[in-house]
């Protein structure tokens, strides 16, 4: 039996990437986070740069979607619109989460929508 050393790294949203660093978080080519960029779906940092950076924020929905891309065979026209899907699901629950700290802490909603079971009154 042999033991593999293995790297981690804890990536920070504020932290930047370069185009092959990125490529290798997110398992894609860079010739496919290129296309990304045409798509408008992916967005460096600074686009005058020789080397384009990327944000530490784009990491997990470029990841989601590049398991999309393989698992179903995907073309990167639609990993575009899913990782535009995804972007706006993480601020909508972002803002979600941030309006319910807003409320009051009797008025908190369970984390379970719809009719909840009965329960007795206490006293």
């Amino acid at each position: 039996m042999s033991t593999q050393a293995v790297q981690v790294t804890w990536l920070d949203a504020r932290e930047t990437l370069t185009a092959a660093e990125l490529s290798r978080t997110c398992g894609m080519s860079p010739e496919q986070l290129a296309e990304l960029v045409e798509y408008g779906a992916l967005a460096p940092i600074d686009r005058t740069v020789a080397e384009p950076l990327f944000s530490g924020a784009c990491v997990a929905a470029l990841r989601k979607a590049a398991r999309l891309y393989r698992d179903f065979d995907l073309d990167l026209f639609a990993v575009a619109m899913v990782l535009g899907y995804l972007n706006r699901i993480d601020e909508l629950e972002r803002e979600v989460h941030t309006l319910r700290a807003q409320l009051p802490g009797h008025a908190h909603l369970s984390a379970r929508e719809g009719p909840q079971p009965w329960r007795e009154p206490h006293g």
